[in-house]
């Protein structure tokens, strides 16, 4: 922490947020960002087309939930730099009176976060500054704005290749499964270790070499073990532009991500 109280924020090593942000053609990012950013981008070309794919899942998936499933509380953990579509926007544009709560711990997301990402008048949002892997403290802070005796979604948008095996995901998300009631959801997507395989192995081993994060990339089988004790909604666990895709153009873009939503029964 500076004197300040604030978080200090590292600019001698990329982050993950931050190398999104680049990707998606952002500013709040510093030149350790970028050359992790090209460096990736170099091995695996498609890299800027799969992150707006995954962006667009997002939208998609919390439309859906919002509109089709009647969700109106939102557990985003991992959310990033403010972008478009964030989940309370889409979420708000059909229930004006959503509750969203967002996670992340870099501080550059946190500024950003309190400054950007601002509630409709009906609506709520939160932030919680938090690493994943407390998902105890996540789920206690966010009860001060959700109610989790009524239907949530958590959403574990592109976070969970962030995780490594070491530090147990599957039972950190099993820990987030259990504070879902009957008639909630999960959505999560992560990078994919068995779409073109050479160079996803190459990109993340060029982020790995830069980065404060290190990536694991899953296979289809080990992204679907997540969902377990869950129904998994159609189409399943499928690359994210082919989860219920609005147009032809948007199922065909290119992607190394795995997605797919789970609903508590």
């Amino acid at each position: 922490m500076e004197a300040t109280g604030r978080p200090r924020i590292d600019a001698s090593v990329a982050h993950s947020a931050r190398v999104h942000d680049y990707w998606l053609g952002g500013k709040d990012n510093f030149a350790v960002d970028r050359a992790a950013g090209d460096a990736v981008q170099a091995a695996y070309p498609g890299i800027v087309q799969s992150v707006r794919a995954n962006r667009a899942f997002l939208a998609r998936v919390v439309r859906f939930l919002t509109d089709e499933a009647g969700i109106t509380q939102f557990l985003d953990i991992g959310t990033g730099i403010p972008a478009a579509n964030n989940t309370h926007e889409v979420a708000q544009s059909v229930a004006p009176g959503a509750r969203v709560v967002y996670v992340d711990y870099d501080p550059v997301v946190l500024q950003h976060a309190r400054a950007l990402l601002t509630s409709g008048p009906r609506g709520t949002v939160d932030y919680i500054d938090a690493d994943l892997r407390d998902t105890e403290k996540i789920v206690r802070e966010a009860a001060r704005t959700l109610d989790f005796g009524q239907p949530v979604a958590i959403m574990l948008i592109a976070v969970m290749h962030l995780i490594g095996d070491a530090h147990d995901p599957y039972g950190i998300v099993g820990q987030l499964k259990d504070a879902m009631l009957p008639g909630s959801y999960l959505a999560l997507s992560q990078v994919a270790s068995d779409i073109e395989p050479e160079r996803m192995a190459e990109a993340a081993r060029q982020y790995n070499q830069r980065a404060r994060e290190t990536q694991r990339h899953r296979t289809h089988a080990e992204v679907a073990r997540f969902f377990d004790g869950l129904e998994l909604l159609e189409p399943g666990v499928v690359v994210v532009p082919q989860w219920r895709p609005q147009s032809t153009a948007e199922a065909e873009a290119h992607s190394g991500m795995w997605g797919g939503v789970g609903r508590r029964a």
